[in-house]
């Protein structure tokens, strides 16, 4: 259903299968690469509302980090991900805006594969875990912006951000949400996608809104 493409190199399509929704490719750091892409074979689709984690592990952090996402809407994404010896800094981010995070503590690649992991997620759980990551990332952006708002209290938990992203996004969906099979309520995935695009852009012009926990 995926595959991987980095320049020069033959396009990965055959990942190790993890489980039924998850699959990690093997990617050799040598010879060194700075970009990647990730995309939707052709003739293939995601369930409904659903939506392709795209995590990565650089050694020899054994922890995965989450780059971005896919969804049928949204079927590839281009990321950063320099690999080289340890006199060149490594990193990872994104390069699509859509799913941009800033550059991932630097890491020593050495000769120890990278892994790339997709997981197929609900579209609701990933958007959240999205905004979570770009909302930590965001207070160390635009200057401008940082003098011109009030100080924030450093150190608020990642429990505590996750909690407000959730309220603020049952709080916008809760008006859409219409009776579904079994009498269970919905809600329209282009609903969730509003919301996204709506507080993505209240990040960028408030990056400190959640932590201060205005208007959540």
């Amino acid at each position: 259903m995926f595959a991987v493409l980095i320049s020069g190199r033959p396009i990965l399509t055959s990942p190790n299968q993890i489980s039924p929704t998850q699959a990690a490719f093997t990617i050799p750091p040598s010879p060194p690469f700075h970009h990647l892409a990730v995309f939707l074979t052709p003739g293939t689709a995601m369930p409904p509302d659903s939506a392709a984690a795209v995590y990565v592990q650089l050694p020899p952090d054994s922890e995965f980090r989450l780059l971005g996402a896919l969804d049928n809407d949204k079927q590839s994404a281009i990321f950063r991900i320099r690999t080289g010896p340890a006199t060149v800094p490594t990193g990872v981010g994104a390069l699509d805006d859509q799913d941009a995070m800033t550059d991932e503590q630097t890491t020593d690649a050495g000769s120890a594969p990278i892994v790339l992991g997709i997981s197929l997620e609900p579209a609701s759980q990933v958007a959240v875990a999205l905004a979570t990551a770009r909302a930590a990332a965001k207070p160390a952006g635009n200057e401008l912006v940082k003098r011109t708002l009030p100080t924030t209290a450093p150190g608020v938990p990642t429990k505590v951000l996750a909690q407000r992203i959730i309220a603020n996004a049952f709080n916008f969906l809760a008006s859409f949400s219409g009776g579904g099979p079994g009498g269970h309520e919905v809600v329209p995935l282009k609903s969730f996608q509003e919301w996204w695009r709506k507080f993505e852009k209240r990040i960028e012009m408030d990056p400190g809104f959640l932590e201060r926990g205005d208007g959540v």
